[in-house]
């Protein structure tokens, strides 16, 4: 291979050993898992928000903007379920950039995929400790996803990775809620096959094993956007999109837990992070208008972090965004509060 093969990283298991989460954790974990699970299932009509920075870049900024939402959580926990974006791995269209705590734990050192392991798995732990959040990450790696599967309390695939069989059979053997976004050319038919297959058994190879998953019941959608031909971006959260989802839906009864996430920034806002609450509260009208709809949304997808906007790496504006530009958090805070008011 045209590679340097530096070294082989521990597995999952000594991580960890090194970085163990205690019982009292665990159960915290296990109750919100059941919570969330419920949502999925329509047992629990509270909204999900799953909100937080673009990317995880500096642990004292995440655990800052985390532990403002824990406050914010005492005014709106019977309405709205909390799930923070501790986002570690950062999907790079062209390849270059930043890639994420994962890759570089430190934004203006060289990578060193060890250390970001450890990393990531003390900065999840962190939350937990420190607000009671377990969080969400992607799934850039499905190989990885070990390192963190007794944290975790939600998985998102990407656009860039929907199509990939890899993530829709490690999908099907994840406990939590996963997440699939609609591919970036928009085609929906891609992101119903994925849910459609990450809801159902598979054997497969994963990290060298044979495994026979049980199917994710909890697997669903994620509408993002899209790019048309021209590249140009192009909004799917609308009315008429979410009626075309629950058709989509309704065509395919072998599914359970018909769910979707509406992601309010990337296409769907044309990466104009201000533009997030305007969505929401259409999102919210069209909920109010169709008892479907209603049904089928279950929350929303938010990048939300300290500062407004983004920087370049090596600015340091604390808590400003180093991938896609943010909403800061006066105007998040304040959205929070309109969104309770209006259920």
């Amino acid at each position: 291979m045209n590679a340097e093969f530096k070294r082989k990283l521990a597995i999952p298991m000594e991580v960890k050993e090194a970085c163990p989460l205690s019982a009292s954790l665990s159960d915290i974990v296990a109750r919100r898992d059941a919570e969330l699970k419920k949502i999925f299932s329509g047992e629990d009509d509270r909204l999900v928000m799953i909100i937080g920075p673009c990317s995880a870049d500096n642990k004292d900024s995440v655990i800052d903007y985390i532990s403002r939402l824990a406050k914010l959580n005492e005014k709106v926990s019977e309405k709205i379920f909390f799930v923070p974006r501790i986002y570690t791995n950062k999907p790079r269209t062209t390849g270059d950039g930043y890639k994420g705590l994962l890759h570089q734990p430190d934004p203006n050192e060289k990578p060193d995929m060890y250390k970001g392991i450890i990393a990531t798995r003390e900065l999840h732990i962190a939350a937990l400790q420190e607000t009671g959040f377990s969080c969400a990450d992607e799934m850039l790696y499905p190989s990885n996803y070990k390192y963190l599967d007794d944290v975790l309390a939600y998985v998102a695939v990407g656009a860039r990775s929907v199509e990939n069989q890899e993530h829709r059979l490690t999908s099907s053997a994840i406990e939590v809620p996963v997440g699939m976004k609609n591919p970036t050319s928009g085609d929906q038919s891609v992101m119903m096959n994925a849910i459609t297959a990450a809801q159902h058994s598979h054997t497969f190879i994963y990290r060298g094993w044979e495994i026979t998953s049980q199917g994710n019941p909890y697997a669903h959608a994620i509408l993002r956007g899209y790019s048309n031909h021209h590249g140009e971006s192009m909004p799917n959260y609308h009315y008429e999109n979410l009626t075309r989802l629950v058709d989509l839906y309704q065509k395919a009864p072998a599914l359970t837990n018909p769910a979707a996430i509406i992601d309010t920034n990337h296409a769907n806002s044309g990466k104009k992070p201000l533009e997030q609450p305007r969505i929401i509260k259409e999102v919210l009208n069209s909920m109010k208008h169709n008892p479907d709809v209603k049904s089928l949304v279950k929350g929303f997808m938010v990048e939300s972090y300290i500062e407004d906007g983004a920087q370049k790496i090596g600015e340091g504006c604390y808590g400003k965004s180093i991938t896609d530009p943010c909403i800061g958090w006066d105007k998040t805070e304040r959205l929070i509060l309109e969104i309770a008011d209006m259920l």
